[in-house]
């Protein structure tokens, strides 16, 4: 049995690499393989990190996120784009501490602290060509675009 404690120094080392990473944010997997099911990780986030608003379609997959450091905004959209809901979630005693999606809803999230630390379950196993369908509407990241949509993301 492998038993894997969450503590402040495995945050950190997670937040120095997130530093150092172009994408500034990286994951801390806690399942063995790719294959494994269910996916646990940590995904350590900074402010300035865009995530391109997606579902978990085909295959269908739930998702939760539980915010252990910090604050976001976890956003919902409807197929055109438009947000449909924005909930704040994060470590302060007058925020939820997390949220639960059903498979097939669009949503990306805003770091409103200077980094996050999330742990996050999913369903296995991880296949990057199926595992996330993204929006049409929302430009990929690295888009000249990215930058000024996250943006108004924020606001």
């Amino acid at each position: 049995m492998r038993v894997q404690l969450l503590t402040d120094a495995l945050f950190d080392e997670v937040l120095a690499a997130a530093e150092a990473s172009p994408r500034r944010r990286i994951n801390h997997n806690f399942h063995p393989t790719l294959a494994s099911n269910p996916h646990r990780f940590l995904n350590v986030m900074l402010r300035d990190t865009y995530v391109r608003p997606h579902r978990h379609l085909d295959p269908p997959k739930c998702e939760a996120f539980l915010v252990l450091r910090g604050e976001l905004d976890i956003l919902l959209f409807d197929d055109a784009g438009a947000i449909t809901a924005r909930h704040r979630i994060g470590d302060a005693p007058e925020l939820p501490t997390g949220i639960d999606l059903s498979p097939g809803v669009w949503h990306s999230l805003v770091v409103r602290s200077p980094h996050a630390v999330i742990y996050e379950v999913k369903p296995g196993p991880y296949d990057p060509a199926t595992d996330k369908d993204f929006a049409a509407w929302a430009p990929a990241e690295g888009d000249p675009g990215a930058e000024a949509y996250l943006a108004g993301l924020r606001d």
